[in-house]
C-alpha cells in the first residue's frame, strides 16, 4: 500500500492470518483461496451448474435464503407460514366487525376478505383444492381464538397453516415453516398505504381513444 506521496507504508494492524492461501482453478476462472483465518468475517459460496439458467435460478435461490436470514437475524422474531398469519388476521378481524355498530364494518370485513388471497393463491399455485384448505384453516384459527388460555391443544391451532405438499393443514411450527415477522409487518403496512392512496383519490380523468380513420380502400 502506498500513501499520497508514493511511498509504501504498512501498518501492523491491517496484518492478518490465515492457515492457507492457495490459488485453484474453478472451470475456466482462476481464484485465489484464503483458508484457516481466525476471524470469519465474509465468506464466498461458490456456485456449480450445467448453464447459466441453471446458475441464474440457483443465484436467486441463495440470495432469497440469505435473505430471510438477515431479515430473522434482524428482527429476533418469527412467525408461522403457510398463511397461518393471514387466516388469524382472517377470524380476528371478521369478529372485531361485528363489534363496529357503523359502515367501518363493512371496511374492516372486506379487508378481511381480502387477507385469504395469500393462502387461496397458495393452493392454487399448488394445484390443491383451495376451497377445502381454506375452510380447513379458518375453522382451526377460529377454535384457537374462542378457547380458553387452559386448552393448550386447542390453543396451539394457531400456528396451522398450508402443507401443499401433502395438501393439508398442519403446525407449521413443528415443521419449521417459518417466515420473519418484519417481512411479514411491512407487507401488510404496504398493503394498507395501499388501499389508504386508492381510496383518496376523489377524481377520476377518463381519456377517450382516438376515432379509428376509416380506410378508404376498404370494401363497402
Amino acid at each position: 500500500m502506498s500513501n499520497l506521496e508514493g511511498d509504501e507504508t504498512f501498518e501492523s494492524s491491517s496484518l492478518g492470518y490465515a492457515e492457507e492461501v492457495v490459488q485453484e482453478k474453478f472451470s475456466d476462472d482462476e481464484c485465489i483461496l484464503i483458508k484457516g483465518t481466525k476471524a470469519h468475517s465474509s465468506s464466498s459460496i461458490v456456485l456449480r451448474g450445467a448453464n447459466d439458467y441453471s446458475l441464474d435460478e440457483m443465484e436467486r435461490s441463495v440470495h432469497d435464503s440469505l435473505s430471510v436470514v438477515k431479515r430473522t437475524l434482524e428482527s429476533g422474531h418469527v412467525v408461522p407460514g403457510g398463511g397461518a398469519v393471514e387466516s388469524a388476521l382472517n377470524i380476528y378481524l371478521e369478529n372485531f366487525a361485528t363489534t363496529v355498530g357503523s359502515r367501518e364494518q363493512l371496511a374492516i370485513a372486506e379487508f378481511a376478505n381480502a387477507l385469504l388471497v395469500i393462502p387461496k393463491t397458495l393452493a392454487v399455485n399448488a394445484a390443491k383444492d383451495a376451497s377445502d384448505l381454506i375452510a380447513k384453516l379458518r375453522s382451526y384459527h377460529a377454535a384457537s381464538q374462542q378457547v380458553s388460555s387452559k386448552d393448550t391443544k386447542r390453543k396451539n391451532y394457531k400456528n396451522y397453516g398450508l402443507d401443499l405438499i401433502k395438501g393439508k393443514v398442519v403446525d407449521e411450527v413443528s415443521h419449521g415453516v417459518l417466515e420473519p415477522t418484519v417481512s411479514k409487518v411491512k407487507s401488510l403496512k404496504s398493503a394498507l398505504e395501499a388501499c389508504i392512496a386508492i381510496l383518496r383519490i376523489d377524481t377520476m380523468i377518463t381519456v377517450d381513444p382516438e376515432p379509428q380513420k376509416e380506410d378508404p380502400h376498404a370494401e363497402h
